[in-house]
């Protein structure tokens, strides 16, 4: 386990979670690339560390919409929100929303993906896949795969991945419940229209993006 969440730990450069972290930034910059200057851009659920991967662009005005109230970081401008509900905002206020492994953790995801379609002419979501065998917050093979009651009982015994429930069965359940991971069709349904790519680990895909607009 200690092996894999080194594997996983993207505060490592050296981590696997790294390198697909810094991969994904590319793909997300050259999506930036053919956004005009000057942009407004909204990262629903995301952090300053994201875009010291990206890079961030002078030309970009950066918004951060968290419930993280705690967070500060002069580049940005923060807001505390929730992904569900972007009503603080427009129609079409900002060319361009981003979110980065967010949707699998709200509960209403349909709400989710109706907002950062409303809010932005443009949109980069990107999502763990539900059919890779390795859920990147339990770290066990076939994990996530497993009867919700099998995961409690095992949550409930073991530390998963980065998850600990301390022993409490309802606090296992509330962790299980808290990720619900996405495919390729249901970010179809969710986004239609959208174009998808594809982040593939050994010709397996690892997570997928839906973007728009370019």
């Amino acid at each position: 386990m200690r092996f894999l969440t080194r594997l996983a730990d993207r505060r490592d450069p050296r981590s696997w979670s790294a390198k697909f972290r810094r991969a994904r930034g590319k793909h997300l910059a050259r999506f930036l690339a053919d956004v005009p200057r000057p942009a407004k851009l909204l990262d629903v659920g995301g952090d300053p560390a994201f875009w010291d991967v990206i890079g961030v662009d002078e030309g970009v005005d950066i918004t951060i919409v968290n419930n993280d109230a705690s967070v500060s970081d002069a580049r940005f401008h923060f807001v505390h929100g929730d992904a569900r509900d972007l009503s603080q905002f427009g129609d079409g206020s900002f060319d361009v929303v981003v979110s980065n492994s967010v949707i699998e953790h709200v509960d209403d995801q349909e709400a989710v993906a109706r907002e950062i379609m409303r809010v932005g002419k443009r949109f980069y979501v990107q999502t763990p896949n539900r059919f890779f065998p390795v859920d990147p917050h339990f770290l066990v093979p076939f994990f996530h795969w497993l009867p919700r009651r099998v995961q409690i009982a095992l949550l409930t015994r073991f530390d998963i991945g980065w998850l600990r429930s301390g022993g409490d069965a309802r606090a296992a359940a509330e962790i299980i419940d808290s990720i619900q991971l996405l495919s390729a069709r249901d970010l179809a349904r969710l986004f239609p229209g959208a174009r998808l790519w594809r982040e593939r680990f050994f010709g397996l895909t690892k997570s997928l993006t839906v973007f728009s607009g370019s």
